[in-house]
């Protein structure tokens, strides 16, 4: 009986000690800057540490290259329960409200002095035009499909920004005049951008809805496994009493930002 009444008060002593909050678990890929890497790299990997530190927690990863059925083979496996970046209106995952919006942006070297603003200049049929090839089956970007509806193919270079090959690939060819012009992703473009050894004008794309249906700017928001409200409470507090250290954080990583209002034009 004194044994038992040993454990009772051992038990009820544990009870009242403060219990480790559980890791922000998150899935990234490990190699996907300026987004996330292995090394913490990236500005969504800062982005976790801020929300883990938030919430008296640490970061968890579960590394996995972000293709086709990344969502499926983690989010919804239960392997992690976070993703940093996904566009607001994916339906695969309940997202958070957007936390910033960007563009593609057309990039090109400073001192070839090149004045293009939009897809409808013409400007553009004669130049080597460098797009980005989306996913394992190398699927069109915005911008390859905007040009596609010109007539505007015969003279594009596609640079994967998946599988195995370097995210800086399409801003380095238009460094190296491989290209003339680049359409790239702003985050992707400003980052690497600040890394060439000579100058690069990045300038928005235009339109930003381009033939009302194509869109070129996104907003970009974090994710839970869908019916997971909880999280996604907790996220959203997040963004919206930390939005002057998130913009700080974009602004640092180059990141193009969009206005609403352009968006929607």
């Amino acid at each position: 009986m004194e044994r038992v009444s040993l454990v009772l008060a051992a038990l009820a002593v544990i009870a009242t000690l403060p219990r480790a909050a559980m890791p922000l678990r998150v899935c990234a890929d490990p190699n996907n800057l300026p987004f996330t890497n292995s090394a913490g790299e990236g500005f969504e990997n800062r982005l976790a540490a801020l929300i883990a530190r938030d919430q008296g927690t640490t970061v968890e990863y579960v590394w996995w290259p972000q293709r086709r059925n990344f969502i499926r083979d983690t989010l919804d496996m239960r392997r992690c329960d976070v993703m940093m970046g996904l566009p607001a209106d994916d339906t695969d995952a309940a997202t958070t409200k957007p936390y910033y919006r960007s563009t593609y942006v057309f990039v090109t070297r400073r001192d070839a002095r090149i004045r293009v603003r939009s897809f409808d200049d013409p400007a553009l049929r004669t130049m080597r035009i460098g797009i980005q090839l989306i996913g394992d089956d190398d699927a069109s970007s915005p911008p390859a499909q905007a040009l596609s509806r010109r007539g505007i193919v015969r003279n594009l270079r596609g640079y994967s920004v998946c599988g195995e090959g370097r995210n800086d690939s399409l801003v380095t060819a238009v460094a190296a005049g491989e290209v003339d012009i680049a359409a790239a992703w702003g985050p992707q473009a400003g980052y690497f951008a600040s890394r060439q050894s000579v100058p690069l004008d990045l300038v928005a794309v235009s339109p930003p809805l381009d033939g009302r249906v194509l869109p070129q700017t996104f907003a970009i928001s974090m994710a839970a496994r869908r019916g997971d409200t909880t999280t996604i409470r907790m996220l959203n507090r997040f963004i919206d009493t930390h939005r002057p250290q998130i913009n700080s954080l974009l602004t640092e990583y180059r990141v193009p930002l969009v206005p609403e209002s352009v968006a929607r034009r």
